[in-house]
């Protein structure tokens, strides 16, 4: 009787797997076919500055995510633990644990931002080259290209443009802890510029594609939670630690509301 009961678990697992790898494929021809489509319509925009091709790209990958999500089945949804001035400029941080992050992103921002990614994801066809003229990149291996970085930064903040960074640099792979260790990077910047931090947390990231294979893709809820801001007037350069400290106690909170942890 185990014997059988084993076996229908088994064959029962192995269905759902297949048809999960069914569902990621269609979802990544969904995926491909619009950015294919954000593509073509960004080749016409290099007449235009580059503050405002990288605001309408913006607005088309805003686009672009909304279509997604609404076929692939996965529905996300904003919530305001405080009310939010998208009027004023903020360095906004997040925690990282999926590939999905960037389209959460996407949704999430409704104000003009520029995100600080990765370099390497510029080698990704077609995605590469909206992702490279839509974001600030870093290569985090290579001290003269993290300065540029930060200038530039830096440079979009003094021009009312909000900034978008994950402290933790990348996944946190740690089932059991909301986050691992912070670069100083983002703080620095708010205290020399003395721009509020904004943090903001995807509790549902990691359930809807797990940052190990792209095929954990899988539909349902998706919540982008905004915290309260966090003023940096009283914070100095040599308080980067506790700045740090105190944004990860807020978000390590917020995740730990509404995600469980051991």
């Amino acid at each position: 009787m185990d014997g059988v009961l084993n076996r229908k678990k088994w064959i029962m697992k192995w269905i759902i797997r297949f048809l999960q790898i069914l569902y990621a494929i269609y979802a990544f021809i969904w995926f491909v076919a619009l950015m294919l489509i954000v593509f073509i319509i960004s080749l016409a925009l290099p007449i235009c500055s580059p503050t405002k091709r990288s605001n309408i790209l913006y607005v088309l990958c805003r686009i672009w995510a909304t279509i997604w999500l609404a076929v692939v089945g996965i529905r996300h949804k904003r919530i305001y633990v405080s009310p939010h001035n998208k009027k004023k400029s903020y360095i906004f941080v997040a925690n990282h644990s999926s590939y999905i992050d960037i389209v959460q992103i996407m949704m999430a921002l409704r104000q003009p931002v520029r995100i600080l990614a990765k370099s390497e994801m510029a080698r990704i066809p077609i995605f590469g080259n909206i992702y490279k003229n839509a974001t600030i990149m870093v290569d985090r291996k290579n001290a003269e290209t993290r300065a540029h970085s930060i200038k530039r930064l830096v440079q979009v903040l003094k021009m009312g443009i909000s900034i978008f960074i994950f402290p933790e640099g990348t996944f946190n792979e740690d089932a059991a802890k909301p986050l691992k260790h912070f670069y100083d990077g983002a703080f620095k910047i708010a205290i020399e510029t003395q721009t509020p931090i904004k943090p903001v947390i995807f509790p549902d990231a990691v359930d809807r594609l797990h940052y190990r294979h792209i095929t954990a893709l899988t539909p349902g809820k998706l919540r982008t939670i905004y915290l309260e801001e966090i003023p940096v007037n009283n914070y100095t350069i040599n308080d980067i630690a506790a700045l740090k400290q105190h944004l990860k106690d807020v978000m390590e909170k917020g995740l730990r509301t509404h995600r469980m942890y051991k």
